[in-house]
């Protein structure tokens, strides 16, 4: 029986969660401290550790939250002996678009911080959030059964990073059509044609004409470290054993781990800036650019980790003025999908334009990095696909 007492420390818990979720996303995980969340709950820091043990098990009952939520509102819509119908479907999407919309702060950290967990909550996260999008894969089957188990579970997976999009952007509409946006995009996903297995592509040559620069070994070395690890738990001596140099010698030609993340970013975005370039000269109309940027988008994205890199900057110590211009680059980048889509789709809003574009481009950079789906020999055709589907300008 729950006694007054227990609600009102659950409540407390609650109201801790919710101030450190919000911390978290703002400042990232590494940047906030307990104190900072006792700060921003209005109580002391030995007050939060009666209900905490460390920041670490506050993020660990936020994400378990955000979890059991979802499986409530999956058994909630899908509990029949009978086979699932569209309807019971759509009430799930429904209602995971509406607390995606409502915890926006939860969704951005169950993609980004999850990797700050101890080992025994990630394997708990990553169980219980396998078991729903088989739940979800064995209902897509029903609905469409000349699906594979496999490309059921890249659906459904590619429909959590729609709603998972809302956390990537402070666009907003009504909530009523906000919902309702979302639970469409999703249903496109599910409803998408995957492309069949084409012949590999041919493997990169290897080029006899000489050697990287030191600088270019190390920018490289680096991106695939932070790619594997996450940038925190790399260090200055690991890249320089990575491109077979000292570690203090890094330093030669970096003067800190930010400043190489800086350097990566900075490169992936003029990538994306010459891949929007060829687009634009290249289409005879909106809807055609749109198709060209998503191929260059997935182009760079599944060719190197300097992209998927660049996500991490958040909670990374740059100095302003390169943050500053990295957002300005990423902010520009967007804006110019959002105005692509405008014109080719007049008849949508710009506000609805921009929550689409970043809806495209999460579930790109979500499947990029899920390590049980980018593995498949595909994925670039499924996610140019998927983007396209999610645009409307298949």
């Amino acid at each position: 029986m729950t006694t007054p007492r227990s609600r009102r420390a659950a409540d407390r818990r609650n109201q801790l969660a919710a101030c450190a979720a919000e911390l978290f996303r703002a400042r990232g995980y590494h940047g906030v401290g307990i104190n900072d969340i006792a700060a921003a709950a209005g109580v002391t820091g030995p007050a939060l550790y009666r209900h905490f043990a460390d920041k670490q098990a506050v993020l660990a009952y936020v994400l378990l939250s955000a979890v059991r939520d979802m499986e409530t509102e999956t058994t909630r819509a899908l509990s029949t002996l009978d086979k699932p119908d569209a309807e019971q479907v759509d009430r799930l999407l429904g209602g995971i678009a509406a607390a995606s919309v409502e915890r926006r702060d939860v969704a951005a950290l169950w993609r980004w911080e999850g990797k700050h967990l101890s080992p025994e909550d990630q394997r708990e996260i990553g169980r219980r959030s396998s078991a729903i999008l088989t739940s979800w894969a064995k209902v897509l089957m029903e609905q469409r059964p000349e699906l594979s188990a496999s490309d059921a579970e890249l659906l459904c997976w590619a429909a959590l990073s729609v709603f998972g999009s809302v956390s990537v952007h402070h666009t907003t509409v009504a909530k009523r059509r906000f919902v309702q946006l979302l639970t469409e995009l999703a249903k496109r996903v599910l409803q998408a044609d995957l492309p069949e297995a084409g012949e590999a592509a041919p493997p990169v040559p290897v080029s006899n004409l000489g050697t990287s620069s030191r600088r270019e070994q190390l920018l490289a070395a680096a991106a695939e470290l932070f790619h594997r690890r996450g940038f925190h738990d790399v260090s200055m001596e690991d890249i320089g054993a990575a491109a077979g140099i000292a570690g203090p010698s890094v330093y030669r030609h970096f003067p800190s781990k930010a400043s190489l993340l800086h350097a990566i970013a900075r490169r992936a975005a003029d990538r994306l800036a010459l891949g929007t370039e060829e687009a634009l000269r290249g289409s005879s109309d909106e809807a055609e650019a749109l198709r060209r940027l998503v191929d260059s988008y997935v182009r760079v994205l599944t060719g190197s980790a300097e992209l998927s890199v660049s996500f991490s900057i958040d909670g990374v110590n740059l100095a302003e003025q390169e943050r500053a211009e990295l957002v300005r680059v990423q902010r520009d980048y967007v804006a110019q999908w959002v105005n692509l889509l405008c014109a080719a789709r007049p008849e949508l809003p710009p506000r609805e334009a921009k929550i689409t574009v970043h809806a495209a481009l999460t579930i790109a950079n979500d499947l990029a990095r899920t390590r049980r789906l980018n593995a498949r020999p595909n994925l670039p055709a499924e996610l140019e696909v998927l983007m396209k589907t999610v645009l409307e300008v298949s």
